[in-house]
């Protein structure tokens, strides 16, 4: 309350704004119909209170509190005059009046509420601990007013994103959080001193299910993260120790099997990252544990009998594919084959800028992914190849450092549209030539239904008389889509943008 209350307005039309009758929700997402401000909504979610109180022993009553837009309330001449009356700032300020006069209900019965960190919008309510999931602040805000607190930043502790970038992995909601970012994090946020550390009350990982439909699924995305949270929140800092709990993990895995527990076994899993040492690349494979890598470059299966074993970075000195596997003492493969693509083309190692930072949920691969030489997975945007930023508009850089001739330069969007992403409408290109001039082309992308819009442009046909262009920085200016339109998930948001790897020829 008051937002996502879609089912309980389609069933009683008279708790929401309009009193109109609205559908049920046939999909996930966020609703504009909440509940409206007035006496009989209360009094009906008193009663639900009455209720759930007798059921549930516990001290904590969950009454949610996030992603509440207020267009309906705006409109709405009852929540306005309501505003007036209370001498309330705004419609945040109607939301804060909102959750301080349930919290009072619910305090009446001996309970406690909890909130998302929504609910510091306007003023936090009393007693109310804040579940902070929009990444640490709201954590921290609220330790700060002296308010218990928990976390649950959606960045380390949403069990729904993909915990590996196979091409196999089964279907998520997007993200990216591997096992190991999972153990990396840190429930005391760095910002809070030490008597303010002592709200926070612990971390939770969340497991929504629109993408889970059975048990199965559910377990093998929980497992084995949950056990690491579980590590994460009952350990003091100095004693984790990452390759120490995977070699535990791995035989606690025993365990889970004679518990039938369908977990995601990524412990023989390999990961890869491209390094740049001064024009130098070379390519780095990791695994968490002891056990050897064998390698190969000639489109072959790793094997004992035509494979080499990894000691060290692989040189890089052309486009290729790498080949790798884990096997044991025995000579048996461990996990699933390793192969990465890797196109050299000119950007890749060159310097690049951004004129802002992605999101910290869509950011595993730093700045360099978009100009590494490989591409992002095409089926999904949450692995480290492809950045994500959320409504911004996006000025990308890249320093070749001395002039370079370019032919032509390609990228591409995610366009998923029932996840709030959408392909921008327009890119502009410009470039800084080996004289010091600037050329630009600014080029609409055709809008297709399809999950993956394309951008290339071939600069010899736009420009026959330079022949091919000798081109010291190239710019792309990525403007965002815009507001989401109605009728559309995410309907006044503005959408996300999602970017794959630049290749310029």
């Amino acid at each position: 309350m008051p937002g996502h209350s879609q089912a309980a307005i389609a069933a009683y039309p008279e708790l929401g704004c309009t009193g109109k009758q609205i559908k049920t929700a046939t999909k996930w997402g966020v609703f504009e119909d909440i509940y409206c401000t007035k006496e009989s909504t209360f009094k009906f979610l008193e009663d639900v209170i009455d209720e759930v109180v007798e059921l549930f022993p516990g001290k904590y009553i969950h009454i949610g509190g996030d992603e509440a837009p207020k267009s309906r309330w705006k409109e709405c001449a009852h929540c306005q005059k309501l505003i007036k009356k209370e001498n309330l700032k705004d419609e945040h300020g109607l939301q804060s009046y909102f959750i301080t006069r349930m919290e009072k209900y619910i305090n009446s019965k001996g309970k406690q509420i909890i909130g998302w960190d929504e609910v510091l919008e306007g003023g936090l309510a009393p007693n109310a601990t804040v579940m902070s999931w929009r990444g640490t602040a709201g954590a921290v805000e609220a330790a700060k007013q002296k308010h218990n607190v928990i976390l649950t930043p959606n960045s380390h502790c949403y069990f729904d994103h993909y915990q590996s970038d196979h091409e196999n992995e089964p279907l998520a909601i997007g993200g990216f959080l591997p096992l190991e970012k999972v153990y990396r994090f840190d429930p005391i946020p760095e910002e809070l001193n030490e008597d303010e550390a002592k709200y926070v009350l612990g971390a939770q990982g969340n497991v929504w299910t629109e993408y889970m439909q059975t048990p199965e699924k559910v377990e093998y995305m929980a497992f084995p993260r949950a056990i690491a949270l579980a590590e994460v929140v009952w350990s003091v800092p100095e004693n984790k120790n990452y390759a120490d709990f995977v070699n535990r993990l791995a035989h606690f895995n025993k365990r889970l099997d004679l518990l039938n527990v369908h977990y995601a076994n990524h412990l023989y899993e390999i990961k890869g990252k491209l390094l740049n040492n001064n024009a130098q690349l070379t390519y780095q494979l990791e695994n968490a544990t002891d056990n050897k890598i064998l390698y190969s470059l000639d489109g072959l299966q790793p094997s004992y009998l035509n494979s080499l074993t990894y000691k060290n970075p692989i040189k890089i000195t052309s486009s290729t594919t790498i080949k790798a596997a884990i096997f044991n003492t025995d000579e048996k493969q461990l996990g699933s084959v390793f192969e990465q693509k890797l196109d050299l083309h000119k950007a890749v190692g060159k310097k690049i800028s951004l004129s802002v930072q992605p999101n910290k949920g869509y950011n595993a691969g730093g700045k360099q992914a978009l100009i590494n030489g490989i591409s992002g997975n095409n089926e999904r945007y949450g692995d480290k190849e492809w950045l994500g930023f959320s409504g911004d508009d996006v000025e990308i850089t890249i320093d070749f450092n001395k002039p370079t001739k370019i032919n032509s330069i390609s990228t591409r969007f995610y366009n998923g549209n029932e996840q709030w992403i959408y392909a921008p409408k327009t890119l502009n290109l410009i470039l800084t030539l080996e004289d010091g001039s600037l050329i630009s082309s600014k080029k609409m992308i055709t809008k297709k239904d399809s999950l993956l819009v394309n951008f290339d442009v071939n600069l010899s046909q736009l420009y026959p008389k330079n022949n091919i262009l000798k081109t010291k920085t190239l710019k792309l200016i990525i403007p965002n889509y815009g507001i989401i339109p109605e009728g559309k998930q995410g309907a006044g948001h503005k959408a996300w943008t999602f970017i794959d790897e630049i290749i310029v020829e």
